[in-house]
C-alpha cells in the first residue's frame, strides 16, 4: 500500500488521531487564548437565524455572555467550525467516499432531530459540549469538566437503554431472498472526480488562509488552519465521543475511550506549560446546570447517533441523518439561550455557583499530577471494562468461549 492510500484511503489509528488532536488543541489555546469548541458557534448561528427573521436577540443574557457580534466569517470560533467541515469534506473527497445516504427507516430522521435538540440544549446548559466541556475543560483544570464528563457517561448509559428498546428500533426491514430479480452487474467505470474536487477544495481553502495572513487577520488564519486540521483528524480517526461511551455499554469496546484519555493526557501536559508561562485559563461554573447539562447531552447524543464531532464528519460523508441532527443541535442550543433568562434557568441552576480552578485549589503540581492520575485511572478502567465485558454488558470474557456464534 502506498503512502497516498495510507493517508487518504485508510482510517488512522485512533490513538494517533487523538494524540495529535490533544497536542493541536493545546497549541491552539497557547496561540489564541481560547479553546477548541463548536456549540458556542452553533448557538450564535441560531441567534443569527432569528435575527434574519426579525427577532431581536441583542438583549438576551446568554448572547451577552458568549457574544454574537460579527458573523462566523469574522470570528475565530466560526472558522474553527467552517474549517472542521471543510477539513472533513476534503479528506472524504480525497478518499473517494462521499455518498448521499438516507436512513431506510425514516423515523430515524425524527429521532435524530429530537436527539440533536436534547444534546444541543444540554451542551449549552453546561456551557460546552464534549469538546469545551471536558476534552479541553480538563486540560484547563476546570473542575466543572469532570462533573460534565461523569454525567455524560451516565447520560449515554441511559440513552443506550432507550435506543435498545423495540419501541425505539421499530420494525426491522426484512426482505425475503425469494423472488428477487437478479441484477446483472455492469462494468461501471469508476471516476476520480471526488479526489479532484478534494484538491480543489484544499487549494481554495489554503488560498483563504493565505489571504487572512496577507491582510493581517492572523487570528482568523490560525482559526481556519486549526479548524481544517481538527476536521482532518476527526474524519480520518473517526473520532466520536458518543461511540467512546456507547461502545462501552453495548459491546465493551474501549478503543475510542482509551484514545480520548491519551489525547487528553497530552493536552493536559502542554496546556499546563502554557498556563505556567502566562496564558489565562478558561474556567467555568461547577453548578447544577453542569450536572443536568451533562446528563442531557449524553442522553441526546446517543439518541441522535453522534456527538458534535461525529455529527460533523458524518454529515460531510453525505449521511442526511446528521444534517438533521445538526439542525436539531442548533435548535436546542437556541432554546437554551432563550430560556437562560426568560425561563429563569440561570437564576435557578447556575447563579452563585463557583468557578473551581484546580490549580488554585491543589496548587500547580498537585493539579497536574492529580489530573494526570485521574486520566490514567480512566484509561485503566476502560481497559479493565473491555477485558471483562468485551461482548456485551454483563458478559465476562471467560464466558465467551462457552457461547456459540449463533447465540451471540
Amino acid at each position: 500500500m502506498n503512502l497516498y492510500d495510507k493517508i487518504f484511503k485508510e482510517y488512522w489509528n485512533p490513538y494517533v488521531a487523538m494524540g495529535i488532536a490533544g497536542l493541536l488543541s493545546a497549541l491552539y489555546f497557547g496561540i489564541t487564548g481560547t479553546v477548541w469548541a463548536v456549540t458556542g458557534e452553533f448557538t450564535r448561528l441560531g441567534g443569527h437565524a432569528l435575527q434574519w427573521f426579525g427577532v431581536d436577540v441583542s438583549n438576551w443574557d446568554y448572547f451577552e455572555l458568549i457574544g454574537i457580534n460579527g458573523s462566523p466569517l469574522t470570528r475565530t470560533d466560526g472558522w474553527i467550525v467552517i474549517g472542521m467541515l471543510v477539513g472533513a469534506m476534503m479528506m472524504i473527497l480525497l478518499s473517494n467516499s462521499f455518498k448521499i445516504r438516507i436512513p431506510s427507516q425514516k423515523r430515524r430522521l425524527v429521532q435524530g432531530f429530537i436527539g440533536g435538540i436534547i444534546a444541543g440544549f444540554g451542551a449549552r446548559l453546561a456551557m460546552g459540549c464534549n469538546l469545551a466541556a471536558f476534552f479541553t475543560g480538563v486540560p484547563q483544570f476546570s473542575f466543572h469538566a469532570w462533573i460534565f464528563m461523569i454525567m455524560t457517561a451516565l447520560g449515554t448509559f441511559l440513552g443506550v437503554k432507550v435506543v435498545s428498546t423495540k419501541w425505539w428500533l421499530g420494525r426491522p426491514n426484512l426482505q425475503s431472498g425469494k423472488g428477487k430479480r437478479k441484477i446483472k452487474k455492469k462494468n461501471i467505470k469508476k471516476t476520480n472526480i471526488q479526489p479532484v474536487l478534494g484538491w480543489i477544495v484544499a487549494s481554495v481553502y489554503a488560498g483563504i488562509i493565505v489571504y487572512f495572513l496577507a491582510t493581517g487577520n492572523s487570528l482568523l488564519a490560525v482559526g481556519a488552519l486549526a479548524g481544517a486540521l481538527f476536521g482532518i483528524l476527526i474524519e480520518r480517526g473517526q473520532i466520536c465521543f458518543t461511540s467512546a461511551f456507547r461502545d462501552l455499554w453495548i459491546s465493551g469496546r474501549a478503543v475510542m475511550s482509551k484514545a480520548i484519555a491519551v489525547g487528553m493526557i497530552i493536552s493536559v501536559i502542554v496546556t499546563f506549560i502554557f498556563i505556567q508561562t502566562g496564558s489565562a485559563q478558561v474556567i467555568k461554573m461547577a453548578a447544577p446546570s453542569t450536572v443536568i447539562g451533562g446528563l442531557l447531552f449524553g442522553f441526546g447524543i446517543v439518541l441522535a447517533g453522534g456527538c458534535e464531532t461525529g455529527m460533523m464528519y458524518r454529515a460531510m460523508e453525505g449521511q442526511v441523518l446528521f444534517w438533521v441532527v445538526g439542525v436539531g443541535n442548533i435548535v436546542g442550543a437556541t432554546l437554551l439561550s432563550y430560556g437562560w433568562d426568560h425561563f429563569g434557568i440561570f437564576n435557578t441552576l447556575a447563579a452563585g455557583w463557583p468557578q473551581v480552578n484546580l490549580i488554585n485549589e491543589w496548587g500547580p503540581a498537585g493539579a497536574l499530577l492529580g489530573t494526570l492520575a485521574m486520566l490514567v485511572l480512566w484509561f485503566l478502567f476502560s481497559n479493565w471494562w473491555e477485558k471483562r465485558f468485551r461482548y456485551g454488558t454483563g458478559i465476562k470474557q471467560e464466558q465467551i468461549k462457552h457461547i456459540t456464534v449463533k447465540e451471540v
